[in-house]
């Protein structure tokens, strides 16, 4: 089992450890630099200094909308909007039905209020109506 082990740790397939091997087939490329028939129309990056102030700002312009489109995360977006909204209206709600500062009067005295009002009025709907026992009685057993 050891012998296993130290035989199966010794061939690890992990890139990063083994040595690479030298490549048999390198690519071959038809053409050099000079013999290439497929030169390019423009030069790139081009030299800022002999192009227009007009030119200059429209390729300026289509930079800013490429790295705009490639670095835009909509999921990301929506998910911190949706954070943000909430724990405003966490913040918002909480300190105007729930947080004591002091024991004085505030703004939110009379909707804080009306809510308790509210709230006690579903309490006792709901301990006003008794629950009944459903289970049989020994004497209604005996009959």
């Amino acid at each position: 089992m050891l012998r296993t082990l130290v035989r199966r740790s010794a061939a690890t397939t992990d890139p990063y450890l083994t040595p690479k091997s030298p490549n048999l087939n390198p690519p071959h490329f038809p053409y050099t630099y000079e013999t290439n028939p497929y030169t390019c129309k423009r030069t790139w990056p081009p030299e800022f200094t002999h192009l227009s102030q007009k030119h200059q700002f429209r390729l300026e312009r289509r930079y800013r909308r490429r790295a705009k489109l490639k670095y835009d995360r909509p999921n990301w977006k929506k998910f911190t909007k949706l954070a943000q909204w909430g724990s405003i209206l966490f913040v918002g709600v909480y300190g105007m039905l729930f947080m004591e500062v002091d024991k004085g009067e505030t703004p939110f005295s009379g909707i804080r209020k009306w809510y308790q009002e509210q709230m006690g009025a579903v309490g006792e709907a709901r301990s006003s109506r008794e629950v009944g026992d459903n289970r049989p009685t020994a004497a209604e057993l005996e009959s």
